[in-house]
């Protein structure tokens, strides 16, 4: 490799860095405006509560079938999976709490950020970035109106309520769907495994699953928004920019999720039987 290819290899490598910073740097920034928006316009009463209610609706109604959908068979598989490996170690009374506990704190906001990436983030993007190619946020600043104000606060005040909500249909599903499979096939009686769960899960254990799907749901807003808001180039840039949101929101919530498992770990004690 010649020292001239090396050279602007470095410098693609260099501009695509810095790019990424500043695109960072600008979510950072989006974040933190629009989370003082919502707080500032509900205390002074001009929160927008009727696009809220709309978007909270639109949401819904986009990701919930897609949620009990996924939530069913994983909940099949998990519970399959589990009472499988149970069954073979001699600790079939165990599985309705490494059943429950993995929903509850791994299963239900994994699947719940996937879904708000996939359905309710792309969706967000698409709609914004088509209001974007058409010029119509600009002609919201020409009116001195703040996009990030009016576009992105109700929907980040959405996306976390509706967040938290999915992810209790998908803990609800899931562990119904793995109770029925385990305690209908005779595998372990039902006051066992009701027992287990109870003996080993903890209150901090929703409440480390609801955190999750707010702070997925808030993620995944921003960088929906942010690809939105910067899309261009007609529609061909309206599908770019989707593709890119649903990509990295899937990358980051990833990230997270590990990061804030780690966390929990680490500081909260478990509880043991």
């Amino acid at each position: 490799m010649s020292t001239t290819t090396r050279v602007h290899l470095a410098d693609v490598a260099r501009d695509k860095a810095d790019a990424g910073l500043k695109t960072f740097g600008a979510m950072i920034v989006m974040g933190v405006e629009a989370t003082v928006f919502v707080v500032t316009d509900i205390v002074r009463g001009r929160f927008s509560w009727r696009e809220f209610l709309e978007q909270s609706l639109f949401m819904i109604r986009v990701a919930l079938l897609p949620t009990i959908l996924v939530a069913i068979p994983f909940g099949v598989i998990v519970a399959i999976q589990v009472g499988a490996v149970a069954e073979q170690i001699g600790a079939i009374s165990f599985t309705g709490a490494v059943n429950g506990i993995g929903v509850l704190r791994q299963g239900a906001p994994l699947v719940t950020s996937l879904l708000m990436a996939g359905a309710v983030g792309s969706a967000m993007c698409a709609g914004l970035g088509a209001q974007t190619v058409r010029e119509e946020v600009d002609a919201m600043r020409v009116m001195g109106l703040n996009p990030i104000q009016r576009l992105v606060a109700p929907r980040l005040a959405a996306a976390v309520t509706v967040g938290a909500l999915l992810n209790v249909v998908v803990a609800v599903s899931a562990m119904i769907t793995g109770y029925l499979l385990n305690v209908g096939t005779g595998k372990v009686s039902s006051g066992a495994y009701l027992g287990s769960f109870t003996s080993f899960s903890q209150p901090t254990d929703l409440l480390l699953a609801e955190g999750k799907a707010m702070i997925f749901g808030f993620l995944a807003t921003i960088i929906a928004c942010h690809k939105g808001l910067k899309a261009s180039g007609g529609p061909k840039g309206v599908a770019d920019a989707v593709n890119q949101c649903v990509v990295l929101s899937v990358i980051v919530l990833a990230v997270v999720n590990v990061a804030i498992t780690q966390a929990y770990v680490v500081l909260v004690p478990q509880r043991v039987a």
